[in-house]
């Protein structure tokens, strides 16, 4: 048994973590529509993070792919804000603190990257979730910013780094 490692994504891992993340929303019965699930980008997530100010890390166990997270520029919006990405973790990587990891990891790259806040969208009741980013220092906003096309996200928290 190999202990968790957090890596950039690399090409080779487009396929595991496309089904991570649809195993995780459809375990979670998010919608289809207006969520990640229906993102052009899950089958081809190592090429829509080689853009400038993005990256998106997977979480690698016994050489199978757990769970991943990414920040990019936030879509549609003006400001010098970034986007928490795609943060889905399998049962199995969950309640080990791998997901407090990952946050820092995203964290210290749009740090790097200089951003000047981070925000997210999410599901109401992805409790667990909403506790971590919580810890992590965000706090709850009224309404969207930008327009990343999921309308199905009722919940958005922003951070300033």
């Amino acid at each position: 048994m190999n202990t968790p490692i957090i890596r950039l994504i690399e090409k080779q891992d487009n396929l595991q973590i496309a089904k991570v993340i649809r195993s995780v929303l459809i375990d979670f019965n998010v919608p289809k529509v207006g969520t990640a699930y229906a993102d052009e980008a899950l089958d081809c997530m190592f090429e829509t993070y080689q853009k400038p100010k993005a990256a998106y890390f997977v979480i690698e166990e016994n050489n199978t792919i757990i769970g991943g997270a990414g920040i990019a520029k936030l879509d549609n919006y003006e400001g010098n804000f970034c986007e928490l990405q795609k943060m889905y973790f399998l049962p199995v990587a969950r309640g080990k603190g791998l997901g407090a990891q990952m946050m820092e990891f995203c964290l210290a790259k749009a740090r790097e990257f200089g951003y000047e806040k981070i925000y997210l969208e999410t599901m109401e009741y992805m409790s667990h979730a909403q506790k971590l980013y919580k810890q992590a220092g965000f706090s709850y906003i009224e309404g969207a910013l930008g327009d990343t096309g999921h309308y199905s996200c009722p919940v958005h928290m922003i951070k300033t780094l």
